[in-house]
């Protein structure tokens, strides 16, 4: 490929403007199509815990020191796949009763540390928004049971369960358009460097003098002459 200075890249650009918006208003239309006709809604509750310690002598609650279960990256780990543990989703599928499916559930749980908190976020992503709420809540339940019969200590409370969700979590119809258009835009660009690299043409004198480092003399422009037509409707 012949070396562009940028006002050849502009006006090459330029000159091929109408192919470009084309192009764009494809990729821009086949992502409306797609963000609205084949993403499928997800919905995501999540059920938020705060690690605490119990005083059996009190009864009374205060938060966790570095004598007791520390929360850190480890912890969260460990209490992530205790969450998604066998034991933990059949016991929330038994006691929801639903007809749901072990494996699919494990890869829809997600555990998390709020920065700089000692709070965990169970959240829980599912087709229905009804189930995911439900999932949410009994998982949380089902995982404190579970944390108290290994540890043998009353470490984990509910700060807020988790409520239906009327938005879903995977759909963002203006980001998918302009994810669309980017990709557009570049196959755009590849497409008018592409089509300038396999055009050989010799388009303007200037272009000939470039390539073949020789002046050029003198150039016979087109015309489209039209035959003149006399008072007797003859052409001559």
């Amino acid at each position: 490929m012949e070396e562009l200075d940028l006002k050849e890249l502009v006006m090459l650009f330029w000159n091929r403007k109408l192919t470009i918006i084309l192009i764009l208003a494809i990729f821009i239309t086949v992502g409306i199509i797609y963000t609205m006709g084949f993403v499928t809604p997800v919905y995501t509750s999540s059920t938020t815990l705060l690690l605490a310690k119990s005083d059996s002598t009190t009864g009374t609650t205060d938060t966790i020191t570095a004598t007791d279960i520390t929360l850190n990256s480890k912890l969260v780990s460990t209490y992530s796949t205790l969450v998604q543990s066998k034991s933990v989703l059949r016991q929330v599928i038994a006691n929801l009763g639903m007809n749901l499916n072990e494996e699919e559930l494990k890869k829809n749980i997600t555990v998390s540390q709020e920065k700089n908190t000692e709070i965990i976020r169970i959240s829980v992503t599912n087709e229905n928004a009804t189930i995911a709420e439900k999932v949410a809540n009994e998982t949380a339940k089902v995982f404190m049971q579970r944390v108290a019969d290994i540890y043998k200590i009353n470490n984990v409370q509910i700060v807020d369960q988790a409520e239906i969700s009327t938005t879903p979590s995977n759909v963002n119809h203006t980001k998918d358009v302009i994810m669309f258009a980017c990709v557009g835009a570049v196959v755009a660009v590849m497409y008018v460097i592409i089509a300038n690299m396999l055009d050989t043409t010799i388009k303007s004198a200037e272009e000939v003098e470039k390539n073949f480092k020789v002046p050029v003399l003198a150039s016979i422009p087109l015309y489209n002459f039209e035959p003149v037509k006399t008072k007797g409707g003859k052409k001559k």
